[in-house]
């Protein structure tokens, strides 16, 4: 069992919320996973999470999910904090993915708000509290991105949770609304973890006593990501800043169109993944989009592998 295991003091950094790879015929490339893994931990991405929304979780079956998480949790071995994504729309699927990443090892189970039936805050209460009721001895982090879940997490119903089961430790917030993690951790502590899915958020949320963040682009760049947080927890705040404003050309390609088609284009012209195919209703990157994104990638400062 991983040093991880359960541990969310490890759960900090970047850690690359990584894309689900397939072949063209759409089925599941679980042979680049760990060459991915590999090629993430040699350039200092801290942690590795799957599941998320870059991985493409409501285009795969709870067992292609579980597949997954397997594959990456051999790969990841002892190199650092495993992140699974485990939530769903459904109650049971969500404990099963949930127990599953607690027999693997995970750090903390990563619990999205449950998408399209617009949960009242009661709801969502209830709903995160049958998963740390379930599953006491696992940390759980909940995942805040009303642009997909059609849902908002309040910090005041966060708070709640956090007052009613200690199992409940922090929140990725993909969310625009930067007044919200600052209103969260006014109100859970600035020892909560608060983990940016939003790229031009990440060094402002440092700021705030944020943990770290999951960047999509970070599947492609991974070594600015990283190095913007350690430059900020060694006190480089100048270093740190430069990275932000020089990502700013990686964030606009990374979302040129639905994540992760970007990202899974660029991977695979840099020759990370044999294929750049993302499962319907997603489609290829169009040909306006790939222009974007060359034009993007021309321009930045950052070199990319």
């Amino acid at each position: 069992m991983s040093t991880y295991a359960r541990n969310p003091d490890a759960v900090r950094g970047s850690i690359t919320p990584l894309v689900t790879p397939f072949l063209d015929d759409g089925s599941l490339d679980l042979d680049s996973i760990p060459k991915l893994i590999d090629w993430q931990m040699e350039r200092g991405t801290h942690g590795i999470s799957v599941g998320g929304s870059t991985g493409e979780p409501t285009s795969q079956t709870v067992a292609e999910r579980i597949q997954v998480m397997r594959t990456a949790a051999e790969a990841l071995g002892d190199r650092g904090p495993f992140l699974p994504g485990t939530g769903t729309a459904l109650m049971d699927e969500t404990l099963e993915l949930t127990a599953e990443a607690q027999r693997l090892g995970a750090a903390a189970a990563l619990v999205v708000t449950p998408y399209y039936g617009r949960a009242q805050q009661e709801g969502l209460f209830r709903w995160y509290s049958r998963i740390a009721q379930e599953f006491p001895e696992m940390p759980i982090i909940a995942y805040n991105v009303p642009v997909r879940a059609a849902v908002d997490i309040t910090p005041e119903t966060v708070a709640r949770l956090r007052r009613a089961h200690d199992n409940i430790v922090g929140i990725k917030e993909t969310t625009r609304d930067f007044e919200h993690v600052s209103y969260v951790l006014n109100l859970c502590g600035t020892d909560f973890i608060a983990l940016s899915g939003i790229e031009l958020l990440n060094y402002p949320m440092l700021c705030l006593g944020g943990r770290g963040h999951l960047s999509c682009m970070g599947n492609f760049a991974p070594e600015p990501c990283a190095e913007l947080y350690d430059a900020f927890v060694a006190g480089d705040h100048a270093r740190a800043q430069e990275l932000h404003y020089a990502l700013h050309p990686l964030v606009d390609a990374a979302f040129a169109e639905t994540n992760p088609v970007p990202a899974k284009w660029v991977m695979h012209e840099l020759g990370l993944i044999p294929s750049a195919h993302a499962r319907i209703p997603l489609s290829p990157l169009s040909a306006d989009g790939e222009a974007r994104v060359r034009e993007l990638l021309a321009g930045t400062a950052v070199t990319l592998p």
